[in-house]
């Protein structure tokens, strides 16, 4: 406790840490002889006094107990628990996608299309979502039993599953947009991006690629240093990435190595809101030095360096100790009102604003319904289990069509003839794309969504291909 008041406090008056200790101590020494109950010193210090205390700093500084520094530690890490599924997370229910060669979820015998419908006796239609997404992560650090229904199965199947590490795959995308034109997707910022990064653009063709598409959207950041050197990868050698400047070190530069052999293909960097940190790291340096545009929506605005101390007990101190600036001098980091952060940064605005501001299409009533129905995947199951074997070159052609407008209107989403030709072509591409994800894999199907993507699109004509 007091390593703490004296590392926040360090540039005070000798005296006013003195008293400011001595405060603290004998109101903590009243509480505990006078209070009406027993005092727990946890309670008392680390849930109160010192959250307490990191919350007129900023959000982002805070405490951690010892089970929550190891799970920081944890994160660090290029591997996850999990059971190897990937599902489609609707109100009430889940629906598996895809189970993971090699997997517990794969070796228990769970299939595409399956869907959960009860995890450890706690049936999921009951549950918000807010509910059920914190019910499927707490599920995958335990064992879970689970009752799946099939269809063609009138009893719900009993599945155990205990999760396993696995290894994680933050460059989860990678494919050929165009000839010539690769496109990449980045999740988040770990121990093995940058391999992972340099592997798939040399999948696609390496330096031989007219243009990359970069997408780092949804990316909330992670380790710097491989955000660094993604940047490093597409910037000339010896240009600068960054300016960090704190108040207790002098402002550092961090540049492309000189001995750096970057791409010099044209690229474009996609990204939205919940782009931050590392992701917006990268589409700043790639903005500021004009190598390409950035497309999309305005960033989240986090551009603040975490320190991470290593306190007694197991415990740990994550604390904003600096913050990053574009090579421009920009501040990524958007000002928040009732802390440090109101006017640490200059007011400036922080995130990464696009070159060309794309926003994703409003949904219609159809379209919406349709989604939170869960339509396509319980009909791609359907049709996957009465159809010869999907290919690559599938088409959700007039026929499928036909009998997904006959399976929606048996249970009674029947809308009007103008509002389902009005949505026609985005229906088939969906229809595709579930249908793909069940039979191919969600990779397949991804690529159906990012070729027909407005994002995906604008990147394109930016970059004149």
């Amino acid at each position: 406790m007091l390593a703490l008041i004296l590392l926040l406090a360090a540039q005070q008056e000798p005296s006013d840490i003195d008293t400011a200790i001595r405060r603290l101590s004998t109101v903590y020494a009243l509480v505990e002889r006078q209070a009406a109950t027993p005092v727990s010193p946890h309670q008392a210090l680390y849930e109160g006094a010192i959250p307490s205390m990191l919350r007129q700093l900023d959000p982002h500084s805070i405490f951690l107990p010892p089970e929550q520094f190891q799970q920081l530690r944890e994160m660090e890490k290029s591997t996850h628990k999990g059971f190897g599924t990937v599902v489609t997370v609707l109100p009430g229910r889940v629906i598996v996608l895809q189970t993971l060669a090699g997997t517990p979820a794969s070796r228990a015998g769970l299939e595409a299309g399956d869907e959960i419908v009860m995890i450890n006796g706690i049936p999921l239609d009951r549950l918000d979502m807010e509910q059920l997404v914190g019910l499927l992560g707490e599920t995958r650090q335990r064992e879970a039993q689970l009752g799946v229904r099939r269809q063609g199965t009138g009893r719900l199947l009993p599945f155990t599953l205990k999760p396993e590490d696995l290894a994680s795959e933050t460059v989860d995308r990678a494919f050929v947009l165009r000839p010539g034109v690769g496109y990449v997707r980045i999740t988040s910022f770990e121990s093995e991006t940058t391999k992972q990064l340099r592997d798939a653009i040399e999948s696609l063709g390496g330096a031989s690629l007219k243009a990359l598409v970069l997408d780092v959207r949804n990316n909330p950041g992670g380790l710097m240093p491989p955000a660094l050197e993604a940047a490093a990868m597409l910037l000339p050698a010896g240009t600068k990435i960054l300016t960090v400047r704190g108040r207790a070190t002098e402002p550092q530069e961090i540049k492309v190595p000189e001995k750096a052999v970057p791409y010099s293909f044209p690229v474009a960097v996609l990204v939205n809101g919940k782009s931050a940190s590392g992701s917006e790291i990268v589409a700043a340096a790639v903005q500021d030095h004009k190598r390409g545009p950035v497309i999309g929506e305005r960033t989240f605005g986090k551009g603040l360096v975490q320190s991470v101390y290593n306190l007694a007990g197991g415990s740990g101190l994550a604390l904003t100790t600096a913050f990053y600036y574009t090579p421009s001098g920009r501040s990524i980091q958007k000002p928040l009102a009732d802390s440090q952060l109101a006017g640490a940064t200059q007011k400036a605005a922080g995130g990464v604003t696009p070159d060309h501001l794309v926003t994703p299409p409003a949904l219609t009533r159809l379209m919406m319904v349709l989604d939170a129905t869960g339509a396509f995947p319980r009909f791609a199951t359907e049709f996957l289990r009465g159809s010869p074997p999907v290919t690559e070159s599938f088409e959700a052609a007039g026929e499928v069509m036909d009998r997904f407008r006959a399976w929606c209107s048996e249970r009674k989403i029947q809308p009007a003839v103008s509002q389902w030709f009005a949505d026609a072509a985005w229906i088939r591409a969906r229809l595709k794309q579930e249908i793909l994800n069940q039979a191919l894999g969600v990779k397949k199907g991804d690529e159906v969504e990012m070729r027909a993507d407005p994002v995906v699109l604008k990147a394109l004509e930016a970059l004149g291909i």
